[in-house]
């Protein structure tokens, strides 16, 4: 059978993978409706094969990369999920303090493309931490649709509250030089917006295709840079509101819509990755950390 490609599938079944991989639908209704599509030689199976996330040959990093000092580490978070695990990466070898990012994942658990990005973070002359919010049910179960239902259980305020201690685990750890910033995917990206309202000395967020935090905004100080797939029409909605508010307020942000991917483009695990945007989406980032971490 032909291999399918991104251009094969309809953007309707992108919108309806959203739906599920956001909890908007079961996954019962998911695969039913994914039927309507199963039509010119397509079957359902095909499809669900194609729209789930393959981390077996889209990573960009190796685990082992001589240059990376990469490890699981544990820490405290006190108003939170308690002990949580995290993978801390930094390079091998520098000789100065490096600025410090809590990357953030998505709606399910730390999954190997979160792990990944952290290391390309810390490739760039960065320590990085990213925390695993699963921690406290047992971790990231080894498949993102356990993650997500495991990833229900928690309040996500106290999951917010996991991340800013890990934020506090960068600032004093000794190889950082006290300047920390966060960026997050998705669940990420409504985290990154929270902790520039929550965390006062948060020195930069780079939200992609997060929530907006929706009072408050007045208290930000860190300088956002946030990343909006043109396709995404829930994320997106909240946008002119949250802007308005940032400009009302003088707060610093610089902000991009990609036009004509989906959310998700960064995730290079699944077929709505678009390669062309989250590169670009990249390079941006992690030139506004080097401004504002250095």
């Amino acid at each position: 059978m032909k291999k399918l490609r991104k251009e094969d599938i309809k953007q309707e079944v992108f919108d309806l993978y959203d739906a599920y991989a956001h909890n908007r639908i079961s996954r019962r209704d998911f695969v039913e409706k994914l039927g309507l599509y199963a039509v010119g030689g397509l079957t359902v199976g095909s499809l669900m094969s194609f729209l789930m996330p393959d981390y077996t040959n889209t990573l960009i990093t190796n685990a082992q990369d001589p240059q990376l000092d990469s490890k699981f580490i544990t820490y405290t978070s006190e108003k939170g999920g308690g002990e949580i695990r995290g993978l801390l990466s930094k390079p091998a070898e520098h000789k100065e303090k490096l600025g410090g990012i809590v990357v953030v994942h998505e709606n399910r658990g730390l999954n190997p493309y979160v792990e990944d990005t952290a290391r390309r973070a810390a490739l760039q002359g960065f320590i990085t931490l990213a925390p695993d919010a699963l921690s406290p049910l047992g971790g990231y179960p080894g498949n993102d649709d356990e993650g997500r239902a495991m990833q229900r259980e928690r309040d996500r305020n106290e999951m917010l509250e996991d991340f800013i201690a890990a934020f506090e685990y960068l600032k004093n750890h000794e190889d950082c030089n006290g300047k920390v910033g966060v960026v997050g995917f998705c669940f990420g990206g409504w985290i990154s917006n929270m902790m520039a309202v929550k965390v006062p000395d948060l020195a930069a967020a780079v939200p992609f295709y997060g929530g907006q935090p929706q009072e408050d905004i007045d208290k930000i100080n860190a300088p956002l840079m946030l990343h909006f797939a043109g396709l995404d029409e829930r994320v997106n909605a909240g946008w002119p509101a949250y802007e308005e508010a940032l400009k009302a307020n003088g707060k610093p942000y610089e902000a991009f819509v990609y036009p004509d991917v989906n959310h998700g483009f960064h995730n290079t695990s699944t077929p709505r990755y678009d390669e062309k945007a989250a590169e670009l989406a990249w390079e941006r980032t992690m030139a506004f950390f080097k401004k504002h971490l250095s």
